[in-house]
This record gives C-alpha cells, sequence and structure tokens, in this order.
C-alpha cells in the first residue's frame, strides 16, 4: 500500500481516486503534486475550515471527512495503471464496512472504473453501495484542468452539509 487508506466509522464523505501520483507517492501523502487543486477546492467549497498541506490529510477526519483510492498497489498517471492494480471489490468491502454517509469518486476514471461503464455523469448516481449514496466530482489534478468545475464540488460540499445536519440530529 503506497499510502494508508484515512478511514473510520461515522464519516460523512469518503473520497476515492484512482491512484497517487508520483508526487503523491513520494510525499506519503495524498494529492501532493502543486499542480494538483485538490486542497484549495476542499477549503473553496466550505469541506475544511481552511487549506490543508497534503502531509496534513490525516486532520480530514476531525472534518468527517475520509480517503482511499482504487488502485492501492500502484502509483503514477490514470494511463500508466495497469487494470490488474484496481480493486473493486476490496473497495466495496471497505465501504461497507466503515459505512460513510456519501461516497464520492474524484474523477470520472475512478467512476468508470467502479461503475464498470465508459459514460458517467458528475453528480450524485443513481446507485449505490448498498444503500450508500455515490457521486462523482470532477478530478483536481493538473493534468484534468480543463474539465475542471467547481460546481459538483459545490454541490457535494452542500449534500455533505446536509448529512452531518442530519446525523448530529439523531445524536
Amino acid at each position: 500500500m503506497i499510502i494508508p487508506d484515512l478511514l473510520e466509522e461515522g464519516l460523512a464523505l469518503v473520497l476515492c481516486g484512482t491512484a497517487p501520483s508520483r508526487a503523491s507517492k513520494e510525499a506519503g501523502a495524498y494529492y501532493a503534486h502543486p499542480g494538483n487543486i485538490f486542497w484549495k477546492t476542499l477549503h473553496a467549497v466550505g469541506l475544511t475550515p481552511h487549506q490543508l498541506a497534503p502531509e496534513h490529510y490525516p486532520v480530514l477526519v476531525q472534518f468527517g471527512i475520509g480517503l482511499t483510492d482504487l488502485n492501492k498497489i500502484e502509483w503514477g498517471a490514470d494511463s500508466d495503471l495497469s487494470r490488474s492494480g484496481f480493486d473493486v471489490p476490496s473497495f466495496a468491502a471497505k465501504m461497507r464496512r466503515f459505512r460513510p454517509g456519501l461516497i464520492a469518486f474524484d474523477s470520472k476514471y475512478a467512476a468508470a472504473t467502479y461503475f464498470g461503464k465508459k459514460t458517467i455523469s458528475y453528480g450524485p448516481q443513481a446507485e449505490t453501495l448498498d444503500g450508500i449514496p455515490l457521486a462523482v466530482v470532477p478530478s483536481t489534478s493538473g493534468r484534468a484542468r480543463g474539465y475542471f468545475d467547481i460546481g459538483p464540488w459545490r454541490d457535494l460540499a452542500d449534500r455533505v452539509r446536509a448529512l452531518r445536519i442530519s446525523r448530529s440530529d439523531h445524536c
């Protein structure tokens, strides 16, 4: 495992990517490439109260957010990853175990890999993972900058805020 999962029970949101980049592998931290706007985006949409540095990723659980990847054994650009490195059944088993309030794939490639289909839309998905809602947001990678739209991230943040309120009302 290149970067360990950041998972625990009771999370409002788990963000799932494909695999760490070279920069993330070298830093031992999620979304560590300087051109990746992941941490900036989390703060801009209000999922974190301030912008975190990649090396502080474990703090995300304090905000009810977890991180994982579909490919836990390889690193690099999506085009460099082997099909055999992706382990959708293990990902699904982890999600069933930890039962987050919502799972979001943070790229169409990750979502397409999970769903096993080529055409994916951003936003909430019709399918669930054993009742856990699924969503897709645009990749924050510098390589995907031309496709980035913060709108689906804002919608995701609104859904996470509603989940947090709903969960606190039930405590």
